[in-house]
């Protein structure tokens, strides 16, 4: 589910008087927009605002032409200028940092754009004089002004409280005084569904977007609701959302929780919890002298170097040694059951020979393959073996995110970059198995805990061959990753339906 998609659509409807029915016994609109005229004109007569040519011509000019959708007939149209006085702040030179002053009892507090993109009318240092203020009086703030966003991060609003400290508006700021503030709420809901966006459209500059001028604010038609009418919307929105709050908290927990039972089914599957142990399986000590056998013959014809610092035998954090969890179960390195190699090291300017892709740590993903961006280096033919990368392999990150990895599962054959680990198999060995192995001691936070570096960490071959494996027989690793595959696939159909 599309949060964010449902809550445009019931501002939506709540905007084209859809979310609520109407009630023919509402006081109409009409009735509404005459009682904020009447406050406007005595506002301009007590001098507290002063009267627009362009804004009287408007208000005398029916609102119902050219309005871009219709609305319920006890609604009517309306403009910024019939409900608000607005203006935005001090241009260019009339306000610059050195017109600041520290702050003292007789200075006044200039707003910007962080007052209202964060909800916070106490942010900001900047304040000015007496005589400032005075010569930019027609910027000054009041109680209940609601200040706009005016640049970059645009139509943000924010109502200014009560006890506000006197000031301005800076140039990144647009003042907004309803006439009356009965309408509040429902204006503020419109300006952030619809005014925002009309002003992204609207609005000039690439990099930088500002609110449109006022010629074009001045045009934008606002649907005004029966007073009556937009309180049922504003409850109703209301009830909506937090039923979608719920709803995103919901999938908040369920993401978490589908984390939790992973990490639990990889623990199961790592002690040999998770499938029963069949007794007629081959014991995984039969699978270590198998493939001790094999590594015997790849060395005596070349194929592989013999690893000195080879070793089954392990401790613990405590230097007690670790113990078979069965019978039938073995502990090892990787370096017993698997050729470990890095890598090929980049140098442009040393490199030579043909171009073949290669892969990065960038690639490599848990558990999947990015391919989208494959670059391309100079191997020379003695080198293609080497650092070739077959079906099956298993490919782990030597830095940045370390121990990510993945199985190779293409029969084309690729290459690969120092930052990488390849990991090749002997013996029968289910690939699939260790590569959740690894997910294990990254949930686990071991990978890490083993890590060297400060800044940026790595996984050295060292100490990746030096991982204590629990090893089960071979029958036992197939079952392992054929439960946890049918399993993880349950979660992630669960999570994707939720999403």
């Amino acid at each position: 589910m599309d949060t964010k998609k449902l809550r445009q659509k019931i501002l939506d409807l709540a905007i084209h008087g859809k979310l609520v029915p109407q009630d023919p016994n509402d006081e109409p609109a009409s009735v509404l927009l005459e009682r904020i005229k009447a406050e406007k004109e005595r506002l301009i007569k007590e001098g507290k605002i002063k009267k627009s040519k362009k804004s009287t011509k408007a208000s005398d000019t029916p609102h119902y032409e050219q309005v871009p959708f219709e609305v319920p007939g006890s609604w009517v149209w309306c403009t910024l200028g019939d409900l608000a006085f607005y203006k935005k702040g001090p241009f260019g030179s009339s306000l610059t940092k050195a017109m600041f002053v520290p702050k003292s009892n007789d200075t006044y507090k200039v707003y910007e754009q962080k007052n209202a993109i964060q909800k916070d009318n106490t942010l900001g240092s900047y304040f000015i004089t007496k005589e400032k203020y005075d010569s930019l009086i027609g910027f000054a703030i009041q109680p209940y002004d609601i200040i706009v966003s005016c640049a970059g991060t645009i139509g943000e609003t924010y109502v200014l409280p009560q006890n506000s400290q006197e000031g301005i508006i800076n140039q990144a700021l647009m003042l907004i005084r309803l006439y009356s503030r009965e309408i509040e709420q429902f204006y503020l809901l419109y300006f952030d569904f619809i005014l925002k966006e009309e002003a992204y459209k609207e609005s000039k500059g690439t990099a930088i977007k500002n609110i449109p001028p006022f010629d074009v604010l001045k045009g934008f038609h606002i649907p005004l609701p029966p007073i009556s009418e937009q309180q049922r919307i504003l409850k109703e929105i209301e009830h909506w959302f937090s039923l979608i709050d719920i709803i995103e908290r919901g999938k908040d927990d369920l993401q978490t929780t589908i984390k939790q039972a992973k990490s639990k089914i990889l623990d199961l599957a790592i002690h040999g919890k998770l499938v029963p142990q069949d007794p007629d399986d081959e014991p995984a000590s039969v699978l270590l002298k198998r493939i001790r056998a094999e590594k015997e013959e790849l060395i005596k014809q070349g194929k592989i170097k013999r690893d000195k610092k080879e070793s089954v035998i392990f401790k613990g954090d405590d230097n007690s040694y670790y113990q078979d969890l069965y019978d039938n179960w073995e502990i090892c390195s990787i370096m017993a059951i698997a050729e470990v190699e890095l890598g090929k090291t980049l140098d442009k300017n040393k490199n030579t020979g043909k171009f073949y892709p290669y892969l990065r740590s960038v690639n490599i993903k848990w558990n999947e393959i990015d391919l989208s961006d494959i670059k391309e280096m100079q191997f020379k033919k003695d080198e293609l073996q080497r650092y070739s990368i077959i079906k099956g392999d298993l490919l782990i990150c030597e830095g940045g995110d370390v121990g990510r990895c993945c199985i190779w599962s293409s029969d084309e054959t690729i290459y690969y970059q120092n930052a990488l680990h390849r990991v090749r198999f002997h013996g029968g060995c289910e690939p699939k198995y260790f590569l959740y192995f690894m997910m294990y001691l990254e949930h686990t936070g071991y990978l890490k805990r083993i890590s060297n570096g400060v800044t940026i960490k790595h996984l050295t071959k060292t100490v990746l061959s030096t991982i204590p494996f629990m090893l089960p027989p071979l029958a036992e690793q197939k079952r392992i990753v054929d439960e946890i595959e049918k399993i993880f696939d349950t979660l992630d159909n669960i999570a994707n339906q939720v999403a």
